[in-house]
């Protein structure tokens, strides 16, 4: 996938480093050191045992390196590329221990990665007969938002904001604590740089009809049913960004991205996908 954007160098060694060092712990991969002999060279391959799409290449390579400079990592597919089980997604060879050393962390993020762009992938795969884009959210693993977010574009989906200062979302807990949908926003419209987008959560018409008057950015529909969702759409005219939240399945998704919404955000692509079952293979003669 060509247009993905590169990951951070430095916040992929660092996320390396720290799961190598929770992995290796104090005294190094005890089991591997017992019945592998110093001088053993290995040679193995990263295959898939069920479709899906693959993400995290860069980082599993990275662990490897991080082990041993002396593993040669070649790539036999990309980031953002649909896998058939049995694919070779990449080729490791060098030093034996390093190798068996690194090869759970470089999976883990392999298989949690490339879980999160397959499950985006198929809620695209859904809306794809409609106008609307599947974006993330913040339900994200602490400290692995930069890779999950990666992930999610290599899935086809979109960004949503990275952090709490990215832009302003005004949500229903904002709301109550500022005594409505009118001060939320004049507040916020009061205190956003002239580069700030501004985005508030509604979940009536009678709030959207509200909000609609101060000419936010974008409106959250939170939790509303198809036909409200088109009713809203209507209402806005095209002078925000209209996203749809709340009970997005694939059975669901379909319907939702009918009613004319420009933005569909899920967090289960993020926080509850399934691993992609990658494996690493060592070639045997």
């Amino acid at each position: 996938m060509s247009d993905l954007p590169p990951l951070p160098q430095r916040l992929v060694i660092d996320a390396v480093r720290a799961a190598l060092a929770e992995d290796l712990g104090r005294a190094g991969d005890v089991t591997t050191t017992a019945t592998v002999s110093a001088d053993a060279v290995a040679r193995a391959v990263i295959v898939a045992r069920q479709p899906g799409i693959l993400a995290g290449l860069p980082i599993a390579e990275r662990a490897f390196r991080e082990t041993d400079a002396r593993i040669a990592f070649r790539a036999e597919s990309s980031d953002g590329d649909a896998l058939a089980p049995g694919t070779v997604a990449a080729r490791v060879e060098g030093p034996a221990r390093a190798i068996l050393a690194a090869e759970r962390v470089a999976l883990n993020f392999l298989c949690h990665l490339s879980g999160i762009a397959t499950a985006t992938a198929a809620l695209v795969e859904r809306v794809g007969h409609t106008s609307a884009r599947i974006v993330d959210t913040r339900k994200t693993t602490p400290g692995l938002r930069v890779f999950e977010k990666y992930a999610v574009r290599c899935g086809g989906g979109c960004n949503h904001r990275f952090g709490l200062d990215d832009a302003i979302l005004i949500k229903d807990n904002h709301i109550a604590v500022a005594g409505g949908v009118m001060p939320a926003l004049e507040r916020a419209k009061a205190a956003a740089g002239h580069l700030v987008k501004i985005e508030i959560e509604v979940a009536s018409l009678d709030q959207l009809t509200e909000a609609m008057v101060l000419e936010p950015d974008a409106v959250l529909l939170d939790n509303m049913s198809p036909a409200d969702m088109r009713e809203a759409v209507a209402l806005v005219a095209g002078r925000a960004l209209t996203e749809a939240s709340g009970n997005v399945t694939l059975a669901s998704v379909a319907e939702i991205a009918e009613t004319g919404v420009d933005l569909i955000s899920s967090g289960w692509i993020t926080h509850s996908a399934p691993a992609l079952d990658l494996a690493l293979d060592i070639a045997i003669g």
